[in-house]
């Protein structure tokens, strides 16, 4: 039950997204004059924050916007990235979703990621597979000879910009091509749907990658930092995620 009225919670999160007047988006920086936020950020957060604790007084919040972080290690916890792309939001780029996660006791339970754009409503509950708009769907069976690297590079964190294009190049010269979407979240689906084979981002917080982490897993793929090792959903680290044919160990090289 729960799952199916955060599925409604996101798709009204939706409409405002698309709704959205970008001339009066009250466009701020946070640290960094290229790490944006708008009110859309702000207010998709709130609804989410508002109606998913609606459905569970009890748990704990990790929102991205307005320094809700709360800890997950105990009890349910929803993670939310309300709008993850938000540069792509700001020059209407259409290439932005919502992404939401529920832990227990800091283990995935649920990962929910919606494209309003396309109307593509990602889910995963743990141990019971992942879905497309309630299509079962499943990562590649491709080599990433015969495969797309999608890879993520913010240019807030100058210090990793440089090992990025460098493991860049490495997966360029063993893929048919590459791809950068500007939203983490987004990529992840694409590989847990079985659309590209190979991802990774040198740093990315609990909120990037929370639920699309689910939903690769829960797709038959593979998620660890690209350094080995599990991901953090307590604070930023890599993620390299892959389809069920990609060998990863050459990013290690």
């Amino acid at each position: 039950m729960i799952m199916e009225q955060i599925q409604q919670i996101m798709r009204e999160c939706g409409r405002i997204m698309l709704e959205a007047d970008r001339s009066h988006a009250d466009i701020e920086t946070k640290g960094r004059s290229n790490n944006l936020v708008t009110r859309y950020d702000k207010a998709v957060q709130q609804v989410l924050q508002t109606k998913l604790l609606e459905l569970a007084p009890e748990a704990h919040f990790v929102g991205e916007e307005e320094d809700v972080h709360d800890s997950i290690a105990s009890g349910k916890a929803f993670i939310v990235d309300p709008i993850d792309g938000t540069a792509n939001f700001v020059k209407d780029y259409k290439g932005s979703v919502i992404s939401v996660a529920m832990t227990q006791d800091g283990q995935l339970e649920l990962g929910l990621v919606y494209n309003p754009y396309l109307d593509e409503l990602f889910t995963a509950q743990r141990g019971k597979g992942a879905f497309c708009n309630g299509k079962p769907i499943h990562v590649s069976n491709q080599p990433l000879e015969a495969g797309l690297t999608l890879y993520g590079s913010a240019s807030y964190y100058p210090e990793l910009i440089d090992d990025s294009f460098r493991l860049l190049r490495k997966a360029f010269d063993r893929s048919m091509d590459i791809r950068r979407s500007g939203s983490a979240a987004w990529d992840l689906c694409c590989i847990a749907a079985g659309r590209a084979e190979l991802f990774f981002e040198l740093r990315l917080y609990p909120w990037d990658h929370a639920a699309g982490t689910l939903l690769v897993r829960e797709a038959g793929g593979t998620v660890t930092r690209v350094e080995g090792g599990d991901v953090s959903l307590s604070s930023p680290c890599s993620v390299l995620a892959a389809g069920s044919c990609v060998d990863t160990s050459f990013l290690r090289e």
